[in-house]
């Protein structure tokens, strides 16, 4: 058994790489084999319209193009469980993720019937979303974005689902920020009473999409 960490965030060893990590182990203590990708080591951009992916006869449900994606997409493919992660900017997921999810949705997706399957594996998957909102915001604000992500996942054929790591820590030292807004006190108290929370969380999916 396979299981892969697709990190959408520049700042290693943070929030999303913390979480992913947590899956990640889950996964191992379940047997599985684990690999964690971070997205900001690559070099790779967004979808550049070739079509290459919709050609007459040759629709292989995958990007054609030969970037540092390329293998990722095989990873992904291959895998049993496929845990996706990304900080919330600007109301989205940041852009390296962005640009892997378009080019694996439109790749995955038939221009002869949007119902098609191109993909006949069965890879369970879980996107972790992490932000500074707290669970109030985002589960008003943010959520119908969340559930949209999780179920382009679905087109890998397992099971789907997502968890929002919410009012998460910032920074090492909040004084050197222009961060007045926030709560440096309370910023450090969700660190410590509900972060462990969120790993025990994002352990326990990682185990039991891959025990499933």
């Amino acid at each position: 058994m396979k299981a892969i960490a697709i990190n959408g965030s520049p700042r290693k060893g943070w929030n999303t790489d913390i979480i992913l990590q947590e899956a990640l182990r889950g996964a191992s203590d379940a047997g599985a084999e684990t690999e964690l990708i971070r997205l900001s080591e690559l070099t790779f951009s967004g979808c550049s319209s070739c079509f290459a992916c919709k050609k007459a006869g040759a629709e292989t449900g995958r990007c054609m193009r030969k970037d540092d994606l390329h293998s990722v997409f095989d990873k992904m493919f291959s895998a049993d469980a496929v845990f996706m992660g990304s900080p919330i900017y600007l109301g989205n997921v940041s852009g390296m993720m962005y640009c892997l999810m378009e080019r694996l949705v439109f790749s995955l997706l038939s221009y002869d019937d949007y119902s098609r399957k191109l993909f006949n594996g069965n890879v369970n998957s879980c996107f972790f979303f992490t932000m500074n909102a707290p669970k109030e915001y985002a589960d008003t604000v943010y959520r119908a974005m969340m559930e949209q992500y999780a179920g382009a996942m679905k087109r890998l054929g397992g099971v789907s689902e997502f968890y929002a790591v919410c009012d998460t820590l910032q920074f090492d030292d909040y004084s050197k920020f222009a961060a007045g807004s926030f709560s440096e006190a309370h910023k450090r108290e969700m660190r410590k009473t509900q972060f462990p929370k969120d790993l025990q969380a994002a352990y326990n999916i990682g185990y039991r999409l891959i025990a499933k």
